[in-house]
């Protein structure tokens, strides 16, 4: 492979993505503004924001860094919990339970009525992450799913108060660029919101 046919795929890949954004953006807008106009709210009241997903969607991560240190302006620290992030846990409730709790166990001792799961799946059917949606609802967590495709089993799992985000998209890795963006948009926003 010569350096003209990686450059033509190199652009071919920012064309889709740049395309998938495009198409996303105008499906989304609506849904994305009530995710946080919910965030928003919910922070303001005291409330914390959860979040889980695997590998890509592990963005979850990202979203908790973003709103516990601060994303492009100087304000207080947001409370916000990654559930993908303490593998002594993540290997605990594996071992001891299986692997669809990893979510649901700590969301069960950590999830308080009031507070928000960012549930992500690309594919919306990851077991533990369906797992976690149900604790939600059981302890009255509001839910803002981020899936893709047909939106799986967890859009058959929401509820009329839950929010979901899905991208007109059937591929992994275009589904995962519009969800960061989309974590972007939330928390350039919710600090507009509440500090600006």
């Amino acid at each position: 492979m010569n350096n003209m046919t990686i450059e033509k795929n190199i652009t071919d890949t920012f064309t889709a993505s740049i395309e998938s954004k495009q198409q996303a953006m105008t499906q989304l807008a609506g849904p994305v503004s009530r995710a946080i106009e919910l965030m928003a709210k919910r922070l303001k009241a005291g409330n914390k924001i959860l979040s889980c997903g695997n590998g890509g969607s592990a963005d979850a991560q990202h979203l908790s860094a973003e709103l516990l240190c601060r994303f492009e302006m100087e304000r207080p620290s947001l409370p916000a919990i990654a559930l993908t992030t303490d593998t002594s846990t993540l290997t605990a409730v594996s071992n001891d339970y299986h692997y669809d709790q990893i979510f649901a166990r700590q969301l069960s001792s950590l999830g308080n009525k009031g507070d928000i799961l960012v549930a992500i799946s690309t594919s919306g059917n990851s077991a533990n992450v369906v797992e976690a949606i149900r604790v939600a609802h059981q302890r009255e967590v509001a839910v803002v799913a981020m899936t893709g495709r047909d939106g799986g089993e967890i859009a058959k799992l929401l509820g009329g108060d839950d929010i979901e985000i899905r991208v007109p998209s059937d591929v992994t890795a275009r589904i995962q660029e519009v969800h960061l963006l989309c974590i972007h948009c939330f928390c350039d926003q919710i600090d507009h919101i509440m500090f600006a």
